[in-house]
């Protein structure tokens, strides 16, 4: 039988009768993929341990001889635990959000490689505490929009085309349903499903979009502007795939709980 290797991020992992379980990774080679790891529940030696969320690796596959049946995970080599993450709470609840909103969002089987980079830096910098996590969920959120072409205009009107600097108001209204900033004219008499959001925090979420992520670190983030950072993007993300996204609700309570 023929197969495959490549790195992957492990992305969820479910059960699958007494002793096997169905792992979905999301590779450099293939993007998303689920195959199935035999007997990984007793198999210490095989997996030790390998198979949990948030973890790197390389895989090595074969493809199966029956039809429509799941490639099988034959060995792995694990890269980077990213232990870290899954010992605080709510570094994990972070995680867990970015890989849901990875799994449901993306085609199985197309390699997604900006996507990869981008997943592999925030897990990176969250495990290793080099920015702080509510900062990176902002990169990754507004980054993951844009690659996966959901990314909203956040530097002009969406009506008008009045360009950020050129409205008149200080808060500006981010319109849920269009998808889009909207100045104060061209929201007169206009029922808009949607919050205000300063022009300060645009700008920044404008520019941590457009730079290099190596430059990433560099911004400074006001408490202020995390929270209407927050607001909007974990607004308009659910509302624009038009599913509630599980994991933010867990984000969200533990966030508030701490």
């Amino acid at each position: 039988m023929s197969g495959f290797s490549t790195d992957g991020i492990v992305l969820k992992r479910i059960e699958y009768g007494d002793n096997d379980l169905i792992v979905t990774f999301f590779t450099t080679a293939m993007g998303r993929v689920s195959v199935i790891a035999k007997n990984a529940k007793k198999s210490v030696k095989r997996f030790a341990g390998a198979l949990e969320p948030f973890s790197v690796m390389n895989l090595e596959c074969t493809w199966p001889r029956r039809k429509n049946a799941l490639p099988l995970l034959n060995a792995v080599d694990l890269s980077y635990p990213f232990a870290k993450i899954r010992t605080h709470t709510v570094k994990t609840g972070y995680a867990c959000y970015w890989l849901e909103l990875i799994n449901s969002s993306i085609e199985e089987g197309k390699k997604q490689g900006e996507l990869y980079e981008l997943l592999f830096f925030v897990l990176q910098a969250l495990d290793a505490d080099t920015m702080d996590k509510e900062i990176l969920s902002l990169l990754f959120q507004i980054r993951f929009m844009n690659l996966s072409g959901l990314c909203p205009d956040l530097t002009s009107c969406g009506t008008c085309s009045t360009p950020l600097d050129g409205m008149a108001q200080h808060r500006i209204i981010f319109d849920f349903a269009q998808g889009c900033l909207v100045c104060d004219r061209c929201a007169k008499g206009a029922v808009r499903h949607g919050i205000t959001v300063t022009k300060g925090t645009l700008k920044q979420l404008s520019w941590i979009n457009n730079t290099d992520l190596r430059r990433a670190d560099r911004i400074r983030f006001s408490p202020c502007a995390v929270r209407e950072g927050e607001r909007l993007l974990e607004s308009f993300i659910p509302c624009h795939l038009g599913r509630e996204v599980n994991s933010l609700t867990f984000l969200r309570r533990i966030r508030e709980a701490g």
